[in-house]
């Protein structure tokens, strides 16, 4: 067997299947298809049972999954284990939308020029896909909001984020959802942590949102809100980006829901040195820019 064999193999069994893995490893299905072949016919045996376009792990696939797990993990330990003193390689960080607009510009900036030999990938998404591409080892380390309570991460705070309601330059004040006119909550897709802990704010006042109207980028969510569209929940820090600002108004919350930690999240046994110095780098952006 070739250890690529075993990374794809592996591909195909965390992603569910031929499509979504080829996507993954971005090669074609063709290609990911005959190296499934290519070690089923060295192992003479299958290792998936095809259910129309579903595959399963037969009983010998699913006693690969362990070995092929326990290869790879001590390739990565060798790798870091080699590469200890100085990082070097990709660094595939995985951040939530905010974060990766508002906060990791400046210590990013940074982090290239201090370890020029490190090539950074940096995606964004919801915490749920984040941790999940987190643990299937398709990103080194992610920044996500509370919580965080899969035992197989380790985690580090990095920011503390104030988070406030805002709405429409003329709105009146704001203690309780209902306090607003309009029930309507300008939000992301459900995976986002902020949107929940605005669903539970008006769960809290015994208010039920009349409408949630999902919106792809913070931008986008402000300027729907400065003309009256509805109310949404943001991190603080996001409103120094915004140029319209005068056109909001700013509600400040209970502690309960008001104050939110973002962490840097990577598998226990994986501590690189270059997610390490990412860490510190992270950390050090903070104490000069607290807030």
């Amino acid at each position: 067997m070739e250890f690529s064999d075993l990374t794809i193999f592996l591909a195909v069994v965390r992603a569910g299947g031929i499509v979504r893995a080829a996507e993954l490893l971005h090669r074609a299905q063709s290609s990911v298809t005959s190296r499934i072949q290519l070690l089923e016919e060295k192992l003479g045996v299958k290792l998936f049972l095809r259910e129309g376009r579903r595959l399963h792990l037969s009983p010998a696939g699913k006693i690969l999954v362990g070995y092929a797990e326990r290869i790879v993990e001590l390739s990565r330990e060798a790798s870091g284990a080699v590469q200890a003193d100085q990082p070097t390689g990709i660094l595939r960080l995985g951040a939530m939308e905010s974060t990766a607009a508002v906060r990791l510009p400046e210590p990013l900036g940074r982090f290239h020029e201090r370890y020029p030999d490190i090539a950074l990938e940096l995606y964004s998404g919801d915490p749920r896909e984040l941790v999940n591409r987190v643990l299937n080892s398709e990103l080194d380390a992610a920044l996500i909001a509370d919580p965080v309570s899969d035992r197989r991460l380790a985690t580090t705070a990095v920011y503390d984020e104030e988070l406030v309601i805002v709405a429409e330059a003329r709105h009146g004040p704001i203690a309780s959802p209902k306090d607003l006119p309009s029930k309507t909550i300008l939000a992301f897709h459900p995976g986002c942590p902020h949107r929940k802990r605005l669903e539970d704010w008006f769960a809290r006042g015994h208010v039920i949102p009349e409408r949630i109207v999902e919106v792809g980028s913070y931008h986008l969510i402000l300027g729907c809100v400065a003309v009256g569209m509805g109310v949404a929940l943001v991190p603080h820090s996001v409103l120094d980006t915004y140029t319209g600002r005068e056109r909001l108004s700013v509600h400040k919350l209970r502690a309960k829901f008001a104050r939110v930690k973002t962490r840097l999240v990577r598998r226990k046994e994986a501590p690189q040195a270059k997610i390490l110095a990412l860490s510190a780098m992270l950390l050090e952006s903070c104490q000069e820019s607290p807030g």
